[in-house]
């Protein structure tokens, strides 16, 4: 498989909704994905931290990727969460969300167990093996508590072509430098964190898989889109407008956060799968300020 850069720009880190019945509201994930592409995302990812992928049953996870699929129409790249700390399951996943339409993967590193370097290179290794689609990694120390080195990274994009790049969500700009400026032809740097995608789109960067998006889709793809141009002056006036929200996003567990906004914006319920929670009433005054200074509602 020849390796061409996945996506270019603002990847979604999609919601999911769901029903007072504790169901996968299929609607609101319709409307959401309208949302998304009306706004000019280049890409969708279902199914992944954002959205509430560890209580997703595997049949949920199938139906939540095959309705984004089969709404979004090929009008931008579907990448599908796919990722377990059990090796065999993340090979699993990630053959039933190419079953059920996906371009490709996202697989989060292995959480709990706490994998060597070694321990990550074979899985992935064992990953690629299995899968011939798009794989995109993701390293978030944050929630996985370890991480995955950039030696490690750089190692298995030389191995592996279908190993499409990397949503790089440690926050270490040295380590994420040494991704970009040592990667093959074509590996994909996409940030992991919003309020740092402008810097690391300066340093090289393609890009980001976004929360903030789902709120926002038009106005933070177009801030990518001018930062990808090298328009920096203009991006960060966009930034500086959508920080307080990218702040609020993480002010509690997300999607926890985010869930709030887009309820109070109108698109879904304000409904978590246990053990996530509701917005504590403290935050909500903050949440409606920030909203309605950006005219989201």
């Amino acid at each position: 498989m020849k390796r061409t850069l996945l996506f270019k720009g603002t990847g979604t880190a999609l919601v999911t909704p769901f029903t007072t019945n504790g169901k996968v509201d299929e609607a609101a994930l319709k409307k959401l994905v309208e949302h998304q592409i009306k706004g000019g995302v280049e890409a969708i990812l279902p199914t992944g931290t954002t959205g509430e992928s560890v209580t997703l049953t595997e049949e949920e996870q199938e139906q939540v990727i095959y309705i984004v699929v089969k709404h979004a129409k090929a009008r931008v790249k579907i990448i599908a969460g796919a990722g377990s700390n059990s090796t065999s399951k993340a090979i699993d996943h990630a053959k039933n969300a190419l079953k059920a339409g996906a371009d490709g993967i996202l697989s989060v590193a292995p959480y709990y167990n706490k994998p060597t370097q070694e321990g990550f290179y074979r899985h992935y290794a064992a990953l690629a093996n299995e899968i011939n689609a798009p794989i995109v990694m993701y390293n978030v120390p944050g929630r996985t508590s370890s991480n995955i080195e950039s030696a490690t990274t750089l190692r298995l994009a030389e191995k592996f072509p279908n190993i499409a790049g990397i949503k790089e969500a440690s926050g270490n700009f040295v380590q994420i430098m040494e991704i970009i400026h040592r990667r093959p032809k074509g590996f994909g740097v996409w940030s992991g964190d919003d309020a740092i995608a402008l810097p690391l789109i300066a340093l090289g960067a393609d890009g980001i898989v976004s929360v903030v998006s789902n709120e926002a889709p038009k106005l933070f793809s177009d801030m990518i889109r001018l930062c990808l141009k090298g328009n920096f002056s203009q991006a960060s006036k966009i930034q500086y407008k959508l920080l307080d929200l990218m702040n609020f996003n993480f002010i509690e567990s997300s999607p926890i956060p985010v869930k709030a906004a887009l309820a109070q914006m109108g698109f879904i319920k304000e409904l978590n799968r246990l053990p996530l929670v509701p917005l504590s009433d403290k935050h909500r005054p903050l949440m409606k300020k920030i909203l309605k200074g950006l005219k989201l509602i």
